[in-house]
């Protein structure tokens, strides 16, 4: 088990937009206790910063692929690096 904190930035493909997969992502962060934020790209990607225990934001990277029972997701794709989040996790404006 690795506890080091990890950031990741990742863009979620696939059919995300319209299916819950926003408000799911936030369940999913709050039940593991995440910092960060996720937003709807006009692309219709999701993208979303994740800050945590690496193995619990590993955990999440896992269950993005899988998303709420109506996605449909395509790929998991990580951005360039970014600062580390705190706070709750939150959906942001579309970007």
């Amino acid at each position: 088990m690795t506890t080091d904190p990890l950031t990741v930035h990742v863009l979620v493909e696939g059919r995300v937009q319209g299916v819950g997969y926003r408000a799911w992502c936030v369940g999913e962060a709050e039940m593991r206790g995440l910092s960060g934020w996720v937003r709807n790209l006009r692309s219709g990607s999701v993208e979303a910063v994740i800050t945590g225990p690496s193995d619990t934001v590993v955990d999440m990277i896992d269950a993005l692929w899988r998303g709420p029972s109506f996605a449909r997701v395509s790929s998991v794709k990580d951005l360039e690096p970014v600062p580390p989040e705190s706070g709750p996790f939150a959906v942001r404006d579309t970007g």
